[in-house]
């Protein structure tokens, strides 16, 4: 079987740079790769897989998660979890956008009072 590769630095650092910031947020290794909780809910994981290729995964509402799918490319179906989106990561990805989700990201895992204190564009 195939090693899973490491996410590369750089992009690690990006996803800190928009998930440090929230309230009790807190980075850890994964099984593989990182991930970002927030109490015991995971707001978003980055991991390379056995294809050599990287992807996040975070949270949205359902129906949104129904809007990624048929989006298609970069996003994905993952095979757990009614309210999870899956995103290929690679030099074309749009890191504002995917700021922008993560932090919704958070919103839905972390607890109100938390929530409360995360400035959202446009909310």
């Amino acid at each position: 079987m195939p090693d899973r590769p490491d996410v590369p630095l750089a992009w690690v650092e990006r996803l800190r740079a928009v998930l440090e910031v929230f309230p009790e947020c807190r980075e850890e290794a994964a099984w593989t790769g990182v991930r970002w909780r927030v109490g015991p809910a995971t707001v978003a994981h980055v991991f390379g897989g056995e294809d050599q290729l990287f992807r996040i995964t975070f949270r949205a509402e359902p129906d949104e998660v129904l809007a990624f799918e048929h989006l298609g490319a970069p996003y994905f179906k993952v095979g757990w979890g009614d309210n999870v989106v899956g995103m290929m990561l690679d030099d074309d990805t749009d890191w504002a956008e995917l700021a922008e989700l993560l932090t919704d990201s958070y919103c839905l895992q972390a607890p109100q009072r938390l929530v409360d204190l995360v400035e959202r564009p446009g909310a």
